[in-house]
């Protein structure tokens, strides 16, 4: 059987301020074109290189359930939905209920995880370390709580509180959805929702642990996607 060969590029999309749900369709039309290729490849016993994409985005004020979620997490109604100028989906990531919204770095890679590691736990931490050293440039002591996905701060203590959520999808090796950092959140829109369906643990923004208005958006990310390059071993383009 022939090997197909690994391709440690990604395309860098820079997607702007996006509509969660035109963002999730684009998400799943190049999750679909990977995995066909796969298909194909298999099939053929050809050897074309698969592409891997990082979308970067920020959304309007959404709530997104994942499949194991429970919608019980969402506190309020449609009509107090629409008076937040929020909207709501069900989606198909794995997670319960998190919050997007204008201040937040949300990234999805939509990755074939054949072209570095086939391993989703190493895939995740590997996610939440990026994430982590790129707090620590902000002189901020970020870590894994033990068997909660997404990275916080004050763990093991009363004041331990989530500043990372992360949520993913993945079939025959090829991931989608991702990660949300908040940087300069409006964090009044978690008290909504019981956040990832964690009772009584807080949420934290950047902003608020540095004491600032608001942080620069694009030197994080940059400080963020070079963390990524060098964990994945991957060349960004």
């Amino acid at each position: 059987m022939m090997t197909v060969q690994q391709n440690k590029k990604i395309e860098v999309r820079e997607l702007g301020f996006k509509d969660y749900k035109d963002t999730w369709d684009y998400q799943e039309q190049l999750f679909k074109e990977i995995l066909e290729l796969k298909v194909k490849n298999r099939r053929e016993g050809s050897q074309e290189e698969t592409p891997n994409y990082l979308l970067s985005v920020e959304h309007p004020h959404v709530y997104t359930l994942g499949k194991s979620g429970d919608i019980s997490n969402l506190l309020i109604n449609e009509k107090q939905l629409k008076e937040k100028g929020a909207t709501f989906y069900k989606i198909n990531r794995g997670g319960d209920i998190t919050y997007h919204g204008p201040g937040q770095m949300v990234i999805y890679p939509i990755l074939d995880l054949d072209n570095f590691f086939t391993d989703i736990h190493k895939y995740l931490r590997l996610l939440e370390e990026a994430v982590i050293l790129t707090l620590q440039d902000y002189g901020i002591k970020a870590e894994r709580s033990e068997g909660e996905t997404g990275v916080w701060l004050d763990v093991g203590t009363p004041f331990a509180r989530k500043i990372c959520a992360m949520g993913v999808r993945a079939s025959r090796w090829v991931t989608m959805h991702g990660l949300a950092l908040n940087v300069n959140a409006d964090l009044g829109y978690f008290d909504n929702i019981v956040p990832c369906g964690i009772k009584e643990k807080a949420v934290t923004s950047l902003n608020v642990e540095l004491g600032k208005a608001s942080i620069d958006m694009e030197v994080l990310k940059q400080k963020f996607l070079s963390y990524f390059k060098e964990l994945f071993d991957a060349e960004l383009s």
